[in-house]
């Protein structure tokens, strides 16, 4: 028997039934809508994790003061200092980064308007890894870090590219953040804990939703000045009863190279344990080990959706099955003429294969439809999402599908291909 003709037996037979059939591979559907999800969302995450690594630096580790250490003897370590990034720097010259950070919650103040906000003080060093930013006016330069002036680069709100999504309504901008949206402020002075600084730049973030970082580093300030200005003017970070100008919150140190993260890691912790005398007061975090625990995180949520849409499947295959074989019994004199006039137990077989393989293919095109819909209306990332897939997910799925319909119409095609011609003629 030519293959056309349980092709066509197939539709027709789909058609005549259309409730039944849909009601058959509905489950299938949704099943690989999930699975397809699921492709979506695994793919963005590895390629996220690419953007993240480039963007932050194949060798980044992360040196924070331990806030939650409690040191008996304040006088045997100083704390997280710049002296230490200093020393870094010095004792391993090939690193490609080393960057201090110490922030302060200060009042901000121009004209009539005054605000609470962040500010970071950063090196030169800073803007090596992580950039992201549009930049209006200048960055600092070293006579600016030397001398500690007084100037300063405020953070943009980059709002987004394309309308706002509905979950993100709630998401609006701080009173700072509008004023210096709708305020040109780039070479004026402003106030920082009342003291007169000049506006030399204006970093604008990227659009919120074309923002190629995963998670904010650094705290992320309002407003940026030099490391020394920092220390010198504005914070005032203590150990234990005495103040400590020189305090940082962090020192973020790139290799360069990611086979050197583990050496550099082992050389600046001795270093650490030597200048703070043995005092475990800061927690150096390897970043790929960061990334690697938020991966793990994302693939369990990956597998539980990946779970749910096997079972929707197998499900789906269940209740071709039953479909099948509820068919077969109202089919039995069709059978038994097709058998009378000459079709072979193989010819039965591949007839309600065929049209189960149809159910399975209709039901895998029908769910990479839904699936393609909820991830564009649904999902916040919906569109990098999609264009994360490639051609191989969706024959994979179709592929799945129809091998659904294939495995669990093979017991009720049995069952038909035994059915004798003469009881079949027979049967009312």
């Amino acid at each position: 028997m030519m293959f056309s003709e349980p092709l066509r037996t197939g539709f027709v037979e789909i058609w005549s039934h259309k409730l039944r059939s849909f009601l058959s591979f509905s489950a299938i559907m949704f099943g690989v809508a999930a699975i397809l999800y699921t492709f979506a969302e695994v793919n963005r995450m590895y390629e996220r994790r690419e953007k993240a690594m480039d963007l932050a630096g194949p060798g980044r580790i992360e040196i924070r003061e331990d806030r939650d250490k409690e040191v008996k003897d304040s006088g045997l370590s100083k704390g997280l200092t710049i002296q230490d990034a200093a020393a870094i720097r010095e004792t391993l010259p090939w690193l490609y980064m080393v960057s201090p950070s110490a922030r302060a919650w200060l009042e901000f103040q121009h004209g009539d308007f005054k605000s609470d906000i962040q500010v970071e003080g950063v090196s030169l060093d800073w803007r090596k890894r992580g950039w992201v930013y549009t930049l209006r006016g200048r960055f600092f330069d070293e006579a600016d870090v030397r001398s500690a002036a007084r100037v300063v680069i405020l953070d943009e709100p980059g709002g987004w590219a394309e309308e706002k999504p509905f979950w993100a309504q709630w998401w609006k901008d701080t009173d700072f953040q509008s004023f210096v949206k709708h305020n040109d402020l780039l070479g004026k002075t402003v106030f920082l804990k009342h003291q007169v600084f000049t506006v030399i730049g204006v970093l604008r973030q990227p659009p919120k939703d074309k923002d190629p970082r995963w998670f904010r580093q650094g705290g992320g300030g309002s407003a940026f000045v030099p490391i020394s200005t920092a220390q010198r003017y504005l914070t005032s970070s203590r150990r234990g009863d005495a103040p400590n100008p020189d305090a940082v919150d962090e020192i973020i140190v790139d290799t360069g190279d990611v086979m050197t993260v583990p050496g550099a890691r082992r050389a600046i912790e001795a270093l650490l344990d030597s200048r703070h005398r043995g005092v475990k007061d800061f927690k150096i975090d390897d970043f790929r080990e960061m990334v690697q625990g938020m991966l793990n995180r994302m693939k369990e949520y990956a597998v539980a959706v990946l779970s749910v849409g096997i079972v929707a499947i197998l499900a789906g295959g269940i209740g071709i099955m039953n479909v099948t074989l509820a068919t077969i019994f109202s089919r039995i004199r069709e059978i038994g003429i097709r058998r009378a006039v000459g079709a072979t137990r193989l010819d039965i077989i591949v007839q309600f294969i065929t049209e189960a393989m149809l159910l399975g293919l209709l039901g895998g095109v029908a769910g990479i439809g839904l699936g393609l819909v909820g991830l564009n209306y649904l999902s916040r990332e919906g569109s990098e999402q999609i264009q994360s897939l490639v051609w191989w997910h969706f024959l994979a799925l179709l592929g799945i599908s129809v091998g659904a319909g294939f495995l669990f119409s093979l017991y009720p095609a049995y069952q038909a291909s035994k059915l004798d011609p003469v009881d079949a003629l027979r049967y009312e």
